[in-house]
């Protein structure tokens, strides 16, 4: 999905199995895994096959295109921008019987792609008060009636800071940071393979994120927080390595094309 996302997305234009299986092949991909890969995303609506003679070119469908430019869009904006904070919070309470797991891991999983953390079972909090409306179609799309939301301070009962650290496991989430800026602060591509191979892996690794940190406004985050300094690195290096990792595409899908 991140090769898709990252050249086949930008591009009007089928792509042949031979290219996707190459470029898969340099992250350790094997060649029966790679279009085993390529026939899961097609079932699942994302790709559609076309055959030109003895060969195999795919193209995004619809729902493909719209879900990775949504994905895109979400990847590339993270850590861009620093929203201020007015203190309020949104506290949606929520429970799911125990023997319903499938709806509970339902829940949780959108939920907390939503930036909601969960200090105590049955609690979601964000101190994005605006994704109420987001918090809504999660529960009517789940058939989940029986909730309640607000939208407010943080009251003189209890601490703030702990009620934080319940929801959400910074501390490891700040260690998933640090490597992220480890491995790519001071990579430089030598070639356009290094680029092509570089800026994937850039966008693979930054892409988990916007699932796992929930942006909480500066006044809530650890001091030197490190996920500033990895969104630095993802969007300059983004930026340094797109030019000549989408001009390698390119050459790969003409030698292809004039096989």
């Amino acid at each position: 999905m991140t090769l898709l996302g990252e050249f086949v997305l930008p591009r009007d234009h089928p792509v042949w199995t031979s290219v996707l299986v190459d470029a898969l092949a340099m992250f350790g991909v094997e060649e029966k895994s790679a279009r085993q890969a390529l026939a899961r995303t097609a079932a699942e609506g994302w790709l559609e096959s076309e055959r030109v003679g003895r060969r195999v070119r795919w193209s995004l469908t619809p729902p493909g295109r719209k879900l990775l430019t949504e994905g895109a869009r979400r990847i590339y904006d993270f850590g861009s921008v620093e929203r201020p904070w007015d203190g309020r919070w949104l506290l949606v309470l929520v429970s799911v019987p125990e023997p319903k797991r499938d709806l509970r891991h339902q829940l949780r999983t959108k939920l907390t792609w939503a930036g909601f953390g969960s200090p105590d079972p049955g609690v979601w909090i964000t101190p994005h008060t605006t994704r109420e409306t987001e918090a809504l179609d999660i529960l009517t799309e789940l058939g989940l009636r029986d909730a309640m939301s607000f939208v407010g301070a943080h009251g003189a009962v209890g601490d703030e800071a702990t009620m934080v650290a319940k929801a959400w496991d910074l501390r490891d989430l700040e260690t998933r940071y640090e490597e992220f800026v480890a491995e790519f602060a001071g990579l430089e591509p030598a070639s356009g393979d290094a680029a092509l191979d570089a800026q994937t892996r850039l966008v693979h690794e930054w892409r988990r994120f916007p699932f796992l940190d929930p942006q909480l406004p500066a006044p809530l985050l650890p001091e030197g927080w490190s996920g500033a300094r990895a969104a630095e690195v993802f969007h300059g290096k983004h930026t340094e390595w797109r030019p000549a990792a989408q001009q390698r595409w390119d050459e790969r899908l003409a030698e292809e094309e004039a096989a």
